[in-house]
């Protein structure tokens, strides 16, 4: 993992960011937040630089079928993590996925496939909504 020794502002804005949120949140949404308006950031594209950066570090994982993306609920790690996505109230919390990476890849590979990444998004309904 090539991990920064610091973060720079804006890195920081938008970890800062998505570590408060709830749920994923996108580069505009985050856009939108007070802190990131304060902190100077006004481009998406300065978001994205970010989110690229802190993504490489393992800070943050991008949520392939909402667009998204979430702080990482551990430590920073690069190795693929997966998430089980609430369809209701989007809740999304992080799985880890070696077995599952590993079965999968070693599946492809019999089949001559070459595995350049792994994601593992399962939806379905969180115990809070199930219970409305």
């Amino acid at each position: 993992m090539n991990q920064p020794k610091k973060l720079t502002p804006n890195q920081t804005a938008v970890l800062e960011t998505l570590s408060k949120s709830d749920k994923p949140l996108s580069a505009y949404e985050i856009l939108s937040f007070e802190n990131i308006r304060d902190s100077g950031i006004k481009a998406p594209l300065t978001v994205y630089r970010a989110l690229d950066k802190l993504i490489d570090t393992g800070r943050v994982h991008r949520i392939e079928s909402l667009n998204a993306f979430v702080a990482c609920d551990g430590n920073p790690h690069i190795e693929p993590a997966g998430f089980v996505i609430c369809e209701e109230c989007k809740n999304t919390m992080e799985l880890r996925i070696r077995d599952c990476e590993d079965h999968l890849t070693k599946d492809a590979l019999k089949k001559g496939f070459q595995v350049k990444g792994i994601r593992v998004e399962v939806t379905g309904t969180c115990s809070d909504c199930q219970k409305k």
